[in-house]
C-alpha cells in the first residue's frame, strides 16, 4: 500500500528535489549493506573514492516506475562512468531482499545499490522526500576523490540524472 501511495505521489508531483549539501561541502562518509547482482557486501564510500570519483544517487523505492527508469539509465551508462574512472552507487530505504532482486533486474548487475533502512545516510545527505520522510528524494551527487561534493542534481524526474552526472564527472577529469 505504501509503495502504491508513493507511486501516485511521484507520478503527479510537480515538486523538484532540493538538496541541502552544496558543491564544495565535505561529503558524509558512510558504510552500508549493499548488493551487486544479488550478492551482498559492505559498501564503503571511502574505499571507492580511492580509485576515482563517485556518483551517489538517492531514489525513493525500488520497482517504482521512475526508480526503475533511473536504475536502467545508470546501468546502461556504466561503461561511460568506468571510462572516466567513476563508480556509481544507488541508495534507498529498501531492505536487502528487495535490493537483491532490484540489483539484478533493474540495475542489470552493473552497479551496487545500498540499503539505508534506518535513513541515516539519507539524512546526512539531506536527501529526504519532504513530508514522506520514510522515502529518499531523487538526488544525485558527484563526489570527487577529495571527498567533496562536486555536483548536485535534485529532480523527481529521473531523466537528466545520468547525463548531468556524466557531464560533471567528465568536468572533474578535465581539471586534472
Amino acid at each position: 500500500m505504501r509503495k502504491a501511495i508513493l507511486a501516485v505521489f511521484l507520478a503527479f508531483s510537480p515538486m523538484t528535489a532540493s538538496a541541502a549539501l552544496k558543491v564544495g561541502d565535505k561529503a558524509p562518509d558512510f558504510s552500508a549493506q549493499a548488493t551487486l547482482g544479488g550478492k551482498r557486501f559492505t559498501f564503503h564510500l571511502a574505499d571507492i573514492l580511492k580509485t576515482g570519483p563517485a556518483v551517489v544517487y538517492f531514489y525513493p523505492a525500488a520497482f517504482t516506475k521512475g526508480c526503475s527508469v533511473e536504475a536502467h539509465d545508470f546501468a546502461e551508462a556504466i561503461p561511460r562512468y568506468q571510462a572516466l574512472g567513476a563508480s556509481v552507487v544507488g541508495i534507498s530505504r529498501d531492505n536487502l531482499t528487495t535490493l537483491d532482486k532490484f540489483s539484478v533486474s533493474d540495475c542489470q548487475s552493473k552497479f551496487p545499490v545500498a540499503s539505508d533502512a534506518d535513513g541515516k545516510i539519507m539524512k546526512s545527505y539531506d536527501a529526504s522526500l519532504g513530508f514522506l520522510m520514510p522515502y529518499a528524494d531523487r538526488v544525485s551527487y558527484v563526489v570527487g576523490q577529495d571527498g567533496r561534493i562536486a555536483f548536485v542534481h535534485g529532480d523527481l524526474d529521473p531523466d537528466a540524472h545520468v547525463s548531468l552526472t556524466l557531464k560533471a564527472v567528465g568536468a572533474l577529469q578535465d581539471r586534472k
